[in-house]
């Protein structure tokens, strides 16, 4: 169990968010500053533990970060009219959309061992969280990026999401779903680099992290803290190019077979 929790990342989004984004930290180092447009973030997902450390290391670099959730805003990741309410309070334009939304336990049904332990309704369920919903939050948050700047849009995705890379089998559901996740990044990317020729559009894989969605499934000791993580992703982000634009990436910045 503990190889595949270190294979996989996703957000339990009902952590209150705690952090302050008022003023850029002071007395620390210089931190690295993002290039062209990234000046205006806005994380979805925001209350999570990958999604606060996210928006604060983002406010720590001194970005104007705005912040959707469902603890904070009621979205619900399910709902189409939600995602667009929440989405439509927005004009935009934004440097980075960061989507860190996503859930491996759903209902209290956890990763199957095999296919016995399939359900429809659990399938159903991964589905509507970790690849419904994102692509959803694609199609209404399109109209909040720049045609003119380089820009990033990019979703939390996992490795077992990758065909290429499933060597053990099992957490079918889950595996599917992100699996669908990372075909729609993959072809929104393609539809995006249309109109907007600098947009970057990933999925991207923070290897474990300690939040609560992996409490159940390794020591937080093992696991690599939700702030460290952000700034590997984050530094990721910073170092894509148009030509980056969907594909797959880990928090180290290599690339991961679909």
């Amino acid at each position: 169990m503990l190889y595949f929790i270190q294979r996989i990342i996703g957000v339990k989004r009902k952590k209150t968010l705690r952090v302050s984004f008022s003023a850029p930290r002071t007395g620390s180092k210089p931190q690295r500053r993002y290039h062209g447009h990234m000046k205006t973030a806005l994380v979805i997902g925001a209350s999570g533990g990958i999604g606060q450390a996210i928006s604060a290391e983002l406010a720590l670099q001194g970005h104007q970060v705005t912040l959707v959730s469902r603890s904070r805003d009621g979205l619900d990741i399910r709902s189409e009219a939600s995602i667009k309410s929440a989405l439509n309070r927005f004009e935009g334009p934004f440097g980075l959309i960061f989507i860190a939304t996503g859930a491996l336990q759903i209902n209290g049904a956890k990763p199957e061992k095999s296919l016995r332990h399939l359900s429809e309704t659990a399938l159903q369920d991964q589905f509507a969280v970790n690849a419904t919903g994102p692509a959803l939050i694609l199609k209404h948050s399109l109209r909040l990026l720049p045609r003119d700047k380089r820009c990033v849009i990019a979703a939390l995705s996992a490795r077992v999401g990758s065909i290429g890379d499933n060597r053990l089998g099992g957490w079918h559901s889950y595996r599917a779903a992100k699996a669908a996740l990372n075909q729609i990044i993959h072809g929104a990317a393609i539809e995006i680099a249309r109109t907007h020729k600098q947009a970057i559009c990933v999925a991207l894989h923070p290897g474990t992290v300690a939040t609560s969605f992996t409490k159940d499934f390794v020591n937080p000791d093992k696991a690599t803290p939700p702030e460290e993580t952000a700034k590997s992703l984050l530094n990721v982000l910073n170092n894509l190019t148009p030509k980056d634009t969907g594909n797959f990436y880990d928090y180290a910045g290599k690339p991961i077979p679909w």
